[in-house]
């Protein structure tokens, strides 16, 4: 069930979001909220890993997003020594 929230703007601000709004096609209302879950969202990639659990639940996390095979220390070490001699930028 969705819920009327008001929010206290000034002229010139409320003016501002809502030609940003319009700018992206997105109603006022819906920009806020896009707005809102987009700092939300950022807040939580900020969260600190503070237990031995958070961190073991963050590697298994890592873990299970990542695919295939990290290439072994030596395979990384002439990749790096190629660039070094032949100046590329990448690998």
């Amino acid at each position: 069930m969705s819920k009327r929230v008001q929010v206290v703007l000034d002229e010139e601000e409320r003016e501002h979001f809502r030609r940003m709004a319009e700018s992206e096609g997105l109603s006022l209302s819906a920009w806020l909220r896009e707005a809102a879950r987009e700092k939300i969202a950022a807040l939580e990639r900020r969260r600190t890993i503070e237990t031995a659990d958070e961190l073991k639940r963050f590697f298994s996390q890592c873990r299970q997003s990542e695919k295939g095979v990290e290439p072994e220390w030596e395979q990384h070490k002439a990749v790096i020594e190629r660039s070094r001699r032949s100046g590329e930028a990448g690998s």
